[in-house]
């Protein structure tokens, strides 16, 4: 098959985050199995967009910013002759949809050239009641109602598209995230100082204050360990800097900017715990490349995959508390078997839950029969 996805934005320092992986993720395991691919995005960075990711080929255009907000208005007009000349030619089109100029281009393109196309919205589409949301559904929402089928990933995400499309919407479809365990196992020495991870945007969904806060507990009983986030900043860095500060944590506690994908490899490689301290996070990449590269989790229990990982014991599960937090990774430094458990079981459900090569034997079963 000839499938082209659509996904917002391709940037230098992964701002668009999972939604963007796993469009990669998905066509790389495609291509692996004879499928011809391509993915349209817009390209923000300071260097030229690459031709490929791994092997997907990649066409894209510059950002530019029409309408107000960080992606919502983002677009660039050529990206429509892309997508028209690109669309023309596939039998799929996938587009990974949120609320915004790219996605709702991209789906008028799809309906106009009478496409079978799907949408995945990655937890982007819930109901909204702003003036602005509505009046935007007022195109979009119809166009999303138009597609074969939409993809979700978990019940609370099939609830909220449920409510936004009403009963004349597409099929919603069931498909997990997933990575390629062989490709994520970085080995990468772990330093004697262990190394406790942040890796998300800077946005208070993310909640990297509440990953200060757990630092500041953990130094009190391990002052051996040290804290790096890494990530884009949608306007929490100065909080972070300034409870870094009153902490006294300056030479315990740094940002480290954002990463690149491999770079994310590299640093979920080599720390001793990864924290994701997010809440009602759908179902998170970083989670599942952390387990596959080997490093003890720690999340909330309103990220998505929480009660599998529990059921598991593929990762500490906690209320999202600092103090909980903060004793869940004493508990992993401290206990080299605890840390070799969690390391055995969060690999094992890579494997048997989040590989790509399921997600993409359920792709396929959905492209052909939707």
């Amino acid at each position: 098959m000839r499938l082209v996805h659509v996904v917002t934005l391709v940037s230098e320092d992964g701002a668009y985050g999972g939604p963007t992986s796993v469009a990669t993720g998905q066509l790389e395991e495609c291509a692996t199995r004879g499928h011809e691919v391509a993915l349209l995005s817009l390209w923000r960075g300071r260097s030229r967009p690459p031709a490929r990711i791994g092997s997907v080929p990649l066409r894209t255009r510059p950002a530019r910013a029409l309408l107000p907000g960080r992606f919502t208005g983002i677009m660039n007009p050529l990206l429509v002759r892309d997508m028209w000349r690109s669309m023309g030619r596939a039998d799929v089109v996938h587009i990974h949809a949120g609320r915004d100029l790219v996605s709702l281009t991209a789906l008028a393109v799809a309906a106009f050239r009478g496409k079978r196309f799907f949408t995945q919205t990655h937890g982007m589409v819930e109901p909204r009641h702003r003036l602005v949301a509505r009046l935007f559904d007022r195109l979009y929402v119809p166009l999303l109602r138009r597609a074969r089928g939409c993809l979700v990933l978990t019940e609370r995400e099939r609830r909220a598209v449920s409510q936004v499309v009403g009963p004349q919407g597409p099929p919603l479809l069931t498909l997990p995230n997933g990575v390629r365990p062989e490709r994520n196992a970085v080995v990468e020495p772990r330093p004697h100082t262990p190394e406790v991870l942040f890796l998300a945007r800077l946005h208070p969904r993310k909640r990297p204050d509440a990953f200060v806060e757990m630092a500041a507990l953990v130094h009190r009983r391990r002052p051996d360990a040290r804290f790096i986030l890494h990530g884009a900043n949608e306007g929490l860095l100065p909080t972070v800097r300034r409870l870094i500060a009153a902490h006294g944590l300056g030479g315990v506690v740094s940002y480290g900017g954002a990463l690149s994908y491999s770079e994310a490899l590299r640093a979920y490689a080599k720390a001793a715990v990864y924290v994701l301290p997010s809440v009602d996070e759908p179902f998170p990449m970083t989670v599942i490349e952390a387990l596959s590269a080997g490093t003890p989790v720690v999340c909330t229990d309103t990220c998505g995959m929480a009660d599998e990982l529990a059921r598991r014991g593929a990762a500490i599960v906690t209320d999202g508390s600092p103090q909980a937090m903060a004793e869940a990774v004493c508990e992993v430094l401290g206990d080299e078997n605890k840390r070799q458990a969690l390391v055995k079981e969060g690999r094992r459900a890579v494997e048997e839950c989040f590989s790509i090569h399921a997600v993409a034997d359920r792709l396929e079963e959905i492209y052909r029969n939707h």
